[in-house]
């Protein structure tokens, strides 16, 4: 990942800077070590930030891409749902009786699955 190492070391420093900043000031040096520590945690920061812009730009760019290719499957079946429908239409259109019969059986089983047996 972009600026992972980075942040990391970045976050190490810090740490450390903090851990030297505590010991210091146990012992009385705090002045520079605490403000060495506070640039620490700011170039941490700075840099956690700067990972955050990458990994929010590549979600983007990810949710994008995902989004084309949804498209594209939301096209596909569209095609796939016309071209049924057509295939549909010219059965009826060819086989009325059978097309009429499939058609009261279909209604048949699903009104037997709608109604409650008593």
């Amino acid at each position: 990942m972009v600026g992972s190492n980075n942040v990391e070391d970045a976050v190490d420093k810090a740490k450390q800077s903090l851990k030297n900043s505590q010991d210091k000031f146990k012992s009385g040096e705090s002045g520079k070590e605490i403000d060495s520590g506070k640039e620490a945690v700011m170039a941490a920061f700075d840099k956690l930030m700067e990972a955050k812009a990458h990994f929010m730009h590549a979600a983007e760019a990810s949710g994008l891409d995902m989004k084309s290719g949804a498209s594209g499957q939301m096209n596909k079946g569209k095609a796939k749902a016309q071209e049924l429908s057509s295939q549909a239409t010219t059965f009826v259109h060819e086989k009325p009786l059978a097309a009429l019969g499939i058609a009261f059986a279909a209604g048949f089983v699903v009104s037997k699955l709608c109604t409650t047996s008593r």
